[in-house]
């Protein structure tokens, strides 16, 4: 079931600050007030989504990882606080202060410091996130060539990851 769980949920997160970030975005190329205050105001709200994706994808992730060495499973339990710690420390804090902020109508210096910090971290997260969507593919063999045509595959064995 966790392996299961896993990867929806990761997705499910990835997918969520794609929209905030993207949304974002858009709304201010738009150069629209009213696009750029909707998109503020309604990210708060789709928070606990992306607090809980994150929260099941980290726990079935150390959950399934274990006590494991192999490269990849290594990797993503690294990235993992960093994400968490970017989400809960970054994220999270920005996406309110600039719906207070833009809730007030007050666009000015702050708004816009805080928006930049909150696309650098968004950006990261995607990557970073990105990174352990990669890597649990490797990991599960989902994308690899069948047997017959990769004679030097090993049907989803750690050893032929390590």
């Amino acid at each position: 079931m966790l392996s299961r769980i896993h990867p929806v949920a990761g997705t499910i997160g990835l997918l969520t600050i794609l929209t905030f970030w993207t949304s974002t975005v858009v709304s201010e190329l738009s150069g629209s007030k009213d696009a750029i205050i909707a998109v503020k105001q309604t990210i708060p709200w789709a928070l606990p989504i992306l607090v809980l994706a994150l929260a099941a994808t980290g726990g079935t992730g150390f959950r399934l990882a274990g006590d494991s060495t192999m490269p990849a499973i290594v990797a993503k339990k690294h990235r993992m606080p960093f994400i968490a710690g970017n989400g809960l420390l970054v994220l999270i804090p920005s996406a309110i202060t600039l719906s207070v902020l833009a809730g007030r109508d007050e666009f000015g210096p702050l708004f816009y410091g805080v928006q930049a910090l909150e696309l650098v971290a968004g950006a990261t997260n995607i990557v970073l996130m990105s990174l352990n969507i990669r890597d649990g593919f490797r990991i599960t063999g989902r994308f690899d060539k069948p047997k017959s045509e990769n004679p030097t595959a090993t049907i989803g064995s750690e050893e032929s990851q390590g």
